[in-house]
């Protein structure tokens, strides 16, 4: 009678001459999912970590983002914003979207992603940026009275590149609170000037739309006359206009004019 102890037949599969090619795949099975084992173990035991680190990150990352906005932490302090809370916009409708994870959503990708983007017509193409994605991450502070700030990621092309940054609102959604441009490749010296914080800091308390919700925010040659105007740079006119065409492009109808206009009624 055939002995079918597993000791037994370990014991006749080592005894196998080395090139023996029943002994190669025998190895190489037992290597393959011993190390498959040994990953999964690892994967599943080291998540939470992992998860933690992520989180950690991500809030690293805002707070980073905070801290660079211009008289935000003044902002902050006035009007006793405690708690924030991230949220997916669906521009193509205004409404949040909760089908997705927002803090793990990647906004970058998505920007040239036909597949998560609407093609924009090139009169409807302010910001010059070919497409408009789906979705889009925003960030609510709220306080003791309420809603006291939105901050909104923005981008656009410039003179030479595209220009990213965040665009802050106070609670009335119509005052700029803040705009910090984190990344740009405008010419030294020159364009790249949109950066100092001294021109940033101009935006703030500027009037983004009218009377009748039409945005008007922009920048203008020489000093600016109106609360809705930001004096230009001297030598980097192209930049800086292209500054004020991304942020009049966000805020209106095919950025996030149709979810502004819901957080101002209650509609969400």
């Amino acid at each position: 009678m055939a002995d079918l102890s597993p000791i037994s037949w370990w014991r006749r599969f080592l005894a196998l001459p080395n090139d023996s090619r029943l002994k190669t795949l025998g190895v190489a099975f037992l290597v393959a999912l011993v190390s498959a084992i040994t990953v999964s173990a690892t994967s599943v035991t080291l998540k939470p970590r992992q998860q933690a680190h992520i989180e950690a990150a991500r809030a690293a990352n805002l707070a980073a983002m905070i801290a660079t906005l211009p008289g935000l932490a003044d902002i902050l302090r006035q009007t006793g914003a405690e708690t924030l809370e991230t949220v997916l916009v669906d521009l193509r409708t205004g409404q949040i979207d909760g089908n997705y994870d927002a803090t793990s959503y990647d906004f970058l990708a998505a920007q040239t992603d036909p597949a998560q983007g609407t093609a924009l017509l090139p009169e409807d193409d302010l910001a010059g940026i070919g497409q408009r994605p789906h979705l889009a991450p925003v960030y609510l502070l709220r306080g003791v009275d309420g809603l006291a700030l939105v901050v909104l990621p923005v981008y656009g092309k410039g003179y030479q590149s595209m220009i990213r940054a965040y665009l802050a609102l106070e609670g009335d959604l119509n005052t700029v609170a803040a705009l910090s441009i984190y990344e740009q490749g405008e010419t030294p010296g020159l364009g790249s000037r949109i950066t100092d914080p001294g021109w940033q800091a101009l935006w703030s308390g500027k009037q983004a739309a009218d009377a009748s919700g039409e945005i008007i925010i922009s920048v203008v040659r020489g000093s600016a006359a109106t609360a809705s105007e930001v004096d230009g740079i001297t030598g980097a006119t192209r930049s800086s206009t292209g500054v004020a065409n991304l942020v009049h492009f966000w805020l209106g109808a095919d950025g996030y004019g149709g979810f502004l206009a819901r957080l101002k009624t209650g509609d969400l």
